[in-house]
């Protein structure tokens, strides 16, 4: 029941309700009056209807998930967090909202104080609910290269899930690709940290101004996994930890103003991220001011113990987790309960460590509003709750459109001829989950119940290029995973087409239950299956072949494309997914997606992204060439836009100031679309060595057919920093390079410039994003 026994403020009011008081006043209320136990109930989390012998969707789940929770035990005291009650099995909305509703009142009437759980949810690809708009998988994201769009996407996720009464979603995920093994590949937006970050921050505040706790994870290093295996250790070093891995977060802890960070699985140089509190409070608090709450990744504290072996038992596990800065235990109650308990009664574990950890929490509940005396379990407009609604779908649709990328297109077989016969074969030409990443909540969660149906309408490409063309042909040809397919069918129906278009690629699974996802690694960046032979089949027709890859990761297709017309990609592109690549091909749209990882020639040489140094390219002291074929950027329109040379009006360009770069686009062909121009830094000479070229801005420039702009980059020097050789992060004078490309591959024009005056010494608070303004102008001023 609801305690009525501690003293009230002036209106007659417990002083952790009344919101005429500061944060910390009523936080510091109610810590006061807690009990250990109560305390503790706040920094956990309850997974309810989490089975042990279904699907597993957490590593070890089924070993880490015991026997079902008593509800009305483990309530009590309180309780911190609510774990996916929309995400664990299909649920209609309404009625999942309606349920929540019923179980955050039975919450409150429980405890002493009457706190209600803060309830948190997937949501990488769209909330992971039953019937929720199946968005593009974050390496979509990259691929459009339009943080705009991302954060209005993320905006609509929020204000789904805040319609729900869900309070908290567990994304992004900021980890910048180094292995395209790694099954979780798809869930990164790229493999270029300034990317990463500026599309990464915009997610954080779409969602963050929904009113929605973006969670950034995971913190970090967990990309980086030796041999790109889920989990395996971090072997990097402290510059590449610092200069790769670390300034996602950083810009959105800063510029997004997230409110919560998931700890890395991952261990570097031998210490877990759960145990780290270098990282966790030193670097993220001390440094960075971060004042929000860290939440363990599913079984990360347990894990200290169970697969890490630094911890002997729970309750050590929990005061090494505690001690570094993990808040809440997720998904359920158990280092943090009673094993924490008995560990602070023994003396074993400072209560003020609790303390610590619980301020944080309550802070965070009083700041959603969930201490208020008008706080209601059930949100208005509960009963016309819709997760997929038109806006939902209009966007998720233009940010599929954007993300297909057009890698080549020698003979401009694309876009498909009106009149053509089309024939569309291979395992990905009509199934709906081709589309679809691993936390999108039919791969997620509904494979699992096969007979609840998808709960969304999502067309496949063999669909929607017959809505566009009228008859097209087909023939499956292989499974995704099968080998020695008869592909008779496929290349009969291919011979009689006059351009076929073939779709391979991934299925996104978990823990082996697809070629693409978590816990889905990859030795070799083959495609999975007897895909490559069909394509090969295929081609050997005669007929002209549009390779189509839907994926999680890149593949090697070097001894591939060069048999085909044309190659397109896309990284799993949602629910409408099948529409968007349909409108490219047919030229509907034209494409502007450009790639936000390389694509490997050669299936075997791994690890590598575009981000090395002159001895990590291709050198004549090796016999492995790492060049790709289609680099990092690189992606074509069905018109090549022209760009004047770049030009600077600057001299100099200070270690403290910023210079402008300038150049005209134009648009010469007869239909709309858009370019993508980028802008890289070549840093010729420094205290250690850096990436050739490294991006440090970009924009995407829509243009009418016919019709110019004039882009300008404002590049602040703080962008040419790095991690020097006495570990301090510096801007050095000296030559260095802008180099104005369509791909990191591809350069354009080149500003060359001297960075002059001090050294400079900069660290979290530098200015980091080069801004661009485009503004339309006439055709005659770009001489184009």
């Amino acid at each position: 029941m609801v305690d009525r026994t501690a003293e009230g403020t002036a209106d007659g009011i417990s002083p952790w309700r009344d919101v005429h008081l500061s944060t910390a006043r009523r936080v510091d209320a109610l810590v006061a009056a807690m009990t250990l136990r109560e305390k503790l109930a706040q920094l956990v989390g309850v997974w309810v209807g989490a089975d042990p012998e279904g699907g597993e969707v957490a590593p070890h789940q089924s070993e880490m998930t015991g026997d079902p929770v008593v509800w009305r035990d483990v309530i009590a005291h309180g309780l911190g967090q609510l774990t996916r009650p929309f995400g664990t099995r299909p649920v209609d909305p309404v009625a999942g909202a309606r349920s929540l509703a019923v179980s955050q009142e039975q919450i409150v009437a429980a405890g002493r104080f009457g706190i209600p759980a803060l309830v948190h949810e997937e949501c990488l690809t769209g909330f992971a609910a039953w019937r929720a708009t199946a968005h593009p998988a974050p390496l979509s994201w990259g691929a459009s290269f339009d943080p705009e769009l991302v954060a209005e996407m993320a905006g609509l996720i929020g204000a789904s899930m805040r319609a729900a009464g869900v309070h908290q979603g567990l994304a992004p995920v900021l980890d910048v690709t180094r292995d395209y093994r790694w099954g979780r590949t798809e869930e990164t937006i790229g493999e270029d940290p300034y990317l990463v970050a500026t599309v990464g921050t915009a997610y954080v505040r779409g969602l963050e101004g929904a009113g929605i706790v973006a969670t950034l994870k995971h913190f970090a290093g967990y990309s980086a996994s030796r041999a790109g295996r889920n989990l395996a250790p971090v072997a990097i070093g402290a510059r590449e930890l610092a200069d790769v891995v670390l300034p996602p977060f950083e810009m959105a802890v800063r510029d997004g103003r997230a409110r919560s960070v998931m700890n890395s699985y991952s261990e570097i140089d031998g210490v877990p991220a759960a145990a780290d509190g270098d990282l966790l409070t030193g670097l993220l608090r001390d440094t960075w001011g971060f004042d929000g709450t860290v939440v363990a990744d599913y079984f990360a504290v347990k894990f200290l113990q169970s697969l890490h072996g630094v911890a002997e038992d729970e309750g050590h596990a929990a005061a090494l987790a505690l001690a570094a800065g993990i808040d809440v235990e997720l998904p359920t109650v158990r280092c943090y309960g009673e094993p924490l308990r008995h560990a602070v009664e023994r003396g074993d574990v400072d209560e003020a460590l609790v303390d610590r950890a619980l301020r944080r929490v309550l802070a965070q509940k009083v700041e959603l509003g969930l201490l208020d005396p008008d706080w209601s379990a059930l949100p208005d407009g509960v009963d016309a709750l819709d997760l997929d609604t038109p806006r939902s779908r209009e966007v998720a649709l233009r940010l599929a459109r954007e993300s297909v990328v057009l890698l080549a297109n020698p003979d401009d077989v694309l876009p498909l001829r009106a009149g053509a016969r089309v024939a569309v074969v291979g395992p990905l030409a009509d199934d709906p989950m081709a589309m679809l990443g691993c936390y999108s909540f039919p791969a997620h969660i509904g494979v699992h119940h096969p007979d609840t149906g998808l709960g969304l309408g999502i067309p496949t490409v063999l669909s929607a290029l017959r809505d566009a063309l009228g008859e097209v042909t087909h023939a499956r040809g292989c499974e995704v995973r099968s080998t020695g397919a008869d592909f008779t069918e496929a290349v009969a129906v291919a011979r009689d087409a006059d351009v076929c278009v073939v779709a391979v690629g991934d299925l996104a699974g978990l823990f082996g239950g697809g070629t693409s996802g978590e816990g889905c690694d990859a030795t070799a960046l083959d495609l999975p299956g007897s895909q490559a032979d069909l394509v090969r089949a295929v081609a050997a027709t005669g007929t002209p072949v549009v390779l189509l890859l839907i994926t999680g990761r890149p593949y090697a297709i070097g001894g591939l494309a060069g048999g085909v017309a044309a190659v397109v990609q896309a990284f799993f592109p949602g629910q409408l997914g099948g529409r968007a690549i349909a409108d490219v091909l047919t030229g509907a749209v034209a494409p502007s997606g450009r790639l936000p990882v390389s694509i490997p020639a050669d299936p075997s040489g791994q690890p590598g992204t575009y981000l090395s140094a002159p001895l990590g390219q291709s050198t004549r002291v090796s016999t492995v060439d790492p060049t790709s074929p289609f680099p990092f950027g690189h992606g074509l329109g069905y018109d090549r836009f022209t760009w004047t040379a770049p030009r600077t009006s600057a001299a100099a360009w200070p270690t403290d100031g910023d210079v402008v770069v300038e150049l005209h686009v134009h648009n010469p062909g007869d239909r709309a679309g858009a370019d993508v121009v980028q802008l890289y830094l070549h840093d010729p000479v420094a205290q250690v060595t850096r990436p050739v070229v490294r991006l440090i801005g970009y924009t995407r420039v829509p243009l009418e057919p016919g019709c110019s702009a004039r882009v300008a980059f404002r590049v602040p020097a703080d962008v040419t920093s790095f991690t020097g050789r006495d570990g301090r992060r510096v801007v050095e004078p000296g030559a260095v390079q802008l180099r104005v490309s369509r791909s990191s591959a591809d350069v354009h024009g080149v500003v060359d410039l001297d960075l002059t005056g001090p050294l400079r010494v900069v660290d979290h608070t530098r200015d980091w994003t080069t801004t661009a303004v485009v503004t339309e102008v006439e055709q005659e001023a770009v001489g184009a």
